[in-house]
Order: structure tokens, then C-alpha cells, then sequence
């Protein structure tokens, strides 16, 4: 994947804070019997940012505290059930931009008990969306 340009100094921007495994119990998908028994949904996401000031002054303020992001990534998959995993990646991917600076993100949503006829470890949806 190509970084990002940080646009005040038009250099790449290369550093990454990555989560993976973030697990929570949701309720999407097509089928009705998929919003009525839910399963678990897992994601993993890599954010793009500019973090040389939070590597020179130590302050958790100007990076992405992923605990936090977690969180917010949690109840992105306990909130109102969508039909499409790629709706769940796009909302998950609107609440790590909304960090001030992530300037691009790649989030990847697995369900691995997708109801799926043919036996599969894993089905998931990858998106990548950037503020420019």
C-alpha cells in the first residue's frame, strides 16, 4: 500500500498504529437468522499517521491511543446491524479517521461463521479510505 503525503511538507507518510483481533458479538448480515443469533466479528485495522511529534514530546494526544480506538471499534460492531460486512468495514473505518491524525486507515472485518455452503476458515472484507 502506498502511504500517504503529508501535505505541509509533501513527504510520505509512513508510520502505522495497528490493532488486529479486535473481536466483539454483533448482529449483521443478510439473513434474518444472522440478526437474530448474531456471532462474533473480528477486525483488524492498520491507521496511517504523521507521529514524529508524539515520538519527540511522549504525548499520547498527538497519536492514536488504541485502547481507546478499540473501544470505539467495539461498539461500532455492537451498534445497529447492517446487511453488508463492507457497511460494517465503511462505519469502522469512518471511526478511525475521525482521530485527528489518521489520515488514511485499511480495515479488514472477518466473519469467520459466515453462512456460507461450502466449508471456509474465514470470510472478510478489506476497505481503504484516507480524509484526502
Amino acid at each position: 500500500m502506498q502511504s500517504s503525503t503529508d501535505l505541509r511538507i509533501g513527504v510520505p507518510v509512513a508510520d502505522r498504529v495497528t490493532v488486529r483481533g479486535i473481536r466483539a458479538f454483533g448482529r449483521h448480515g443478510v439473513l434474518d437468522f444472522e440478526r437474530a443469533q448474531g456471532q462474533d466479528f473480528v477486525v483488524d485495522l492498520t491507521c496511517w499517521l504523521d507521529s514524529p511529534r508524539a515520538a519527540q514530546t511522549d504525548d499520547l494526544e498527538a497519536t492514536v491511543h488504541y485502547g481507546v480506538l478499540a473501544e470505539r471499534v467495539v461498539a461500532d460492531i455492537q451498534a445497529e446491524p447492517v446487511a453488508l460486512v463492507e457497511a460494517l468495514a465503511e462505519r469502522v473505518a469512518r471511526t478511525c479517521l475521525s482521530f485527528a491524525p489518521v489520515t488514511q486507515v485499511e480495515v479488514t472485518v472477518h466473519k469467520p461463521k459466515a453462512p456460507v455452503t461450502v466449508q471456509v476458515d474465514d470470510v472478510s472484507v478489506t476497505v481503504t479510505r484516507s480524509k484526502s
